[in-house]
């Protein structure tokens, strides 16, 4: 199953950052379609916790950001247009920053890429 979601930022200086992301819920891993200003790596990791789902950045594992309530261990979710909080982790200020997050785009059918899309696998 493969998720597009977006990720709006609250951010005084840039008001329109966001990022679009495609979530890999059978490989736990997420790859940056589109962004402004938001500062969203390539690609990373995702991983279930208990208030929702972490993205980590790729080439580190720093977190980036919790999906607050979205659980992708579940057998029947998520649902296109489920919405819930982004709790950004930013490593250079002394708080989070806050944001939302909305399900755009679910597919289920089954896909193996010719070449892959994260940094991680060999070619």
């Amino acid at each position: 199953m493969r998720i597009t979601a977006h990720l709006d930022r609250y951010d005084p200086l840039d008001p329109d950052a966001c990022a679009i992301i495609w979530l890999d819920k059978q490989a736990g891993k997420w790859s940056r379609e589109a962004h402004v200003g938001a500062g969203v790596p390539p690609w990373g990791l995702s991983g279930h916790t208990r208030d929702g789902t972490c993205l980590l950045a790729g080439n580190d594992r720093q977190p980036l950001c919790l999906l607050e309530g979205l659980d992708l261990a579940s057998a029947d979710g998520p649902f296109e247009g489920e919405t819930g909080a982004v709790r950004w982790l930013a490593q250079d200020r002394a708080a989070s920053t806050e944001g939302r997050w909305h399900v755009q785009c679910i597919d289920t059918t089954e896909s193996n890429p010719d070449e892959s899309l994260f940094a991680d696998e060999g070619q």
